[in-house]
């Protein structure tokens, strides 16, 4: 039985320009953390991603969201996780406050990932290990698919699921040889240009062959300049994209990304303001075959379904520190895998939870292994931190989701 709840507030300082973008030049990565101990002493953490202020806000929802499990046992609250998360979502006094978007949404995040992680750590198996080997039915039980039953029913998402257990160890040497990952870390918006240059030097001799970069500043100039620096620097056999943070508006998104065609970039990544789909929908059909990646700043399920209704993303990047959890991020996998767009997680956790998740829908629900997101800064925070061998995640065999954090 969950016995034990505590809420922290975790915030850590940057510094030399790390994790600035076009909007969020002074960011301090923030974890609204979750912790549930059941009385047998395991514990269960989960988190949802800020930048700082306002951290404190999510935490206090979180406690509210998380007070409701006292006395439940693990297992029974798993075994129909989706009506609990649906019960949860539509508070009556709470969803005023969304519907199921910003801070009372990351706060379920936060309960929601720490149920998954305490499910795991119970078990003693690692995250990507206990999805994989559930059921069909014990998968979609753990999910909500409400307002999506025009296009992801119980039946079809069954359907989806049982259709790639035939060749699901086909995947699964992906545990041997580890998932791709990708350095977006090589080009932060307040880096200068030299070590622009140097920090892509320095990722490909680490087997990375894929990089990000900032984009999104005042002049124009600047982003096709360093766009074209981290070109030349990694080669026409690198993976380059880039990223404006929803920096531009429709005109001038139309004109610069015009332009950055130049350099083939392999995707450019949210364009405009995120609830904009219309807006999205314009540039991609004006930029292709250049695809645009969207996800990082979509709140829920219904949104996505929308944006894969309007045909204008080539890659989601869904978030499970962003969205409702892992349950809701299996939806929108599973939303993904009906309309063949590749999900590549946005990685608000530093790949910690990520890199099981992505193993997941891998292999348990055939979708391309791309490539996750890398992003170094937090990595001594973490009791269990991702390991990168030769650009590549290490699959975690540590029970749980990974996201322990060290008492501060």
């Amino acid at each position: 039985m969950i016995r034990n709840i505590t809420i922290r507030d975790r915030r850590f300082a940057l510094s030399g320009g790390a994790g600035s973008d076009a909007v969020h030049r002074d960011p301090v990565y923030s974890y609204a953390v979750t912790e549930l101990t059941d009385d047998s002493g395991v514990k269960g953490t989960g988190f949802a991603f800020t930048l700082g202020e306002g951290n404190d806000l999510v935490c206090k929802a979180a406690a509210f969201y998380a007070d409701r499990l006292k006395g439940l046992d693990i297992e029974a609250v798993m075994a129909d996780f989706g009506s609990l998360f649906n019960r949860l979502s539509n508070e009556q006094q709470f969803r005023w406050l969304g519907p199921h978007k910003g801070v009372v949404h990351l706060a379920l995040a936060s309960v929601t990932n720490a149920c998954f992680d305490l499910w795991a750590q119970k078990r003693g198996v690692p995250l990507w290990k206990l999805l994989t080997d559930l059921t069909a039915e014990q998968l979609v039980a753990t999910l909500d698919l409400s307002y999506l039953e025009d296009l992801l029913d119980r039946e079809t998402a069954l359907a989806l699921i049982r259709g790639e257990e035939a060749t699901q160890h086909q995947r699964e040497p992906i545990l041997e040889k580890g998932y791709p990952g990708y350095d977006t870390s090589v080009g932060w918006f307040n880096y200068d240009d030299e070590k622009v240059r140097e920090n892509c030097r320095k990722a490909i001799d680490r087997g990375f062959n894929a990089l990000k970069l900032k984009v999104g500043s005042g002049e124009a100039e600047r982003d096709i300049r360093r766009a074209h620096i981290v070109r030349e620097t990694a080669g026409d056999g690198v993976k380059v994209m880039l990223d404006a943070n929803q920096q531009w508006t429709l005109p001038a998104a139309l004109k610069i990304c015009t332009a950055l065609r130049s350099m083939n970039p392999y995707w450019i990544e949210e364009p405009t303001h995120p609830d904009d789909i219309e807006a999205h929908r314009v540039l991609a059909k004006a930029i292709a075959p250049v695809p645009l990646a969207i996800g990082e700043h979509v709140p829920n399920r219904i949104i996505f379904k929308n944006y894969l209704q309007a045909k204008c993303a080539g890659f989601m990047q869904a978030d499970a520190v962003r969205l409702g959890g892992v349950s809701e991020f299996i939806t929108v996998s599973l939303l993904c895998r009906k309309f063949g767009v590749p999900v590549v997680p946005h990685v608000g956790d530093m790949g910690q939870l990520h890199q099981h998740l992505v193993l997941f829908n891998h292999i348990r629900l055939g979708h391309e292994a791309l490539f996750l997101e890398h992003i170094p800064h937090l990595q001594k925070q973490f009791v269990h931190p991702v390991k990168i061998v030769d650009g590549r995640y290490q699959t975690p065999q540590e029970a749980g989701s990974s996201c322990t954090l060290i008492d501060p």
